[in-house]
């Protein structure tokens, strides 16, 4: 069957476990921090996770068009809305921690930001028309190569896990509106007999 806007995936895919991958301590650490170390940490990380799943395709097509990281964005964004949905919910005042200063939830590292050089001491960027550092063509083909960071099984394992809770939120939104549409289908059916009715002489 040809869909205008293809269905979810059961699975998911390659980009989401290493988006997954690559977030998932930060993630943690950040929900520790918002939740004063609750033990549910893992239960908010998860639904936090499942949220993302649930908008992966529009966020990474977001992301193509802006050139930038939407998915971390809207990491950040949700975790922060049930994090602190979730302090208004405890029948007790939450002490949120302070961050440590210059931590944030960093978005996946990518080739072209590791070659920014900023260790101390290092060469900061060249002027306009200076020539710049040299680059061997190793490093120039670096960014045409797939990441060498591999998934754990508990990684993939929490992706799945999330993925497949956004999977059936999105079954049980389809079947809302199925039904919601035969409703709409029916009452409008309804509401044209009864005027073909009422004017039939």
């Amino acid at each position: 069957m040809a869909y205008l806007i293809p269905p979810m995936a059961e699975e998911p895919p390659a980009d989401y476990v290493d988006f997954v991958a690559g977030h998932l301590a930060a993630l943690r650490r950040e929900a520790a921090r918002l939740m004063d170390g609750d033990p549910s940490v893992d239960q908010m990380s998860g639904e936090v996770l499942a949220d993302l799943a649930g908008h992966w395709r529009r966020l990474r097509w977001w992301s193509r068009l802006r050139h930038g990281d939407a998915a971390a964005d809207f990491l950040s964004r949700r975790l922060a809305s049930r994090a602190k949905q979730w302090r208004e919910d405890r029948p007790y005042p939450v002490d949120v921690r302070p961050a440590p200063p210059g931590a944030v939830m960093p978005p996946i590292a990518t080739v072209t930001d590791s070659l920014e050089p900023t260790a101390p001491g290092s060469p900061g960027p060249t002027a306009p028309g200076s020539p710049g550092p040299q680059v061997s063509v190793a490093m120039r083909l670096a960014p045409l190569l797939g990441s060498t960071a591999r998934s754990d099984s508990r990684t993939v394992a929490e992706a799945g896990i999330a993925w497949v809770h956004a999977y059936e939120r999105y079954c049980w939104r389809r079947v809302g509106r199925l039904a919601a549409a035969v409703v709409l289908i029916v009452g409008a059916i309804a509401q044209i007999m009864s005027h073909v009715s009422a004017t039939a002489p």
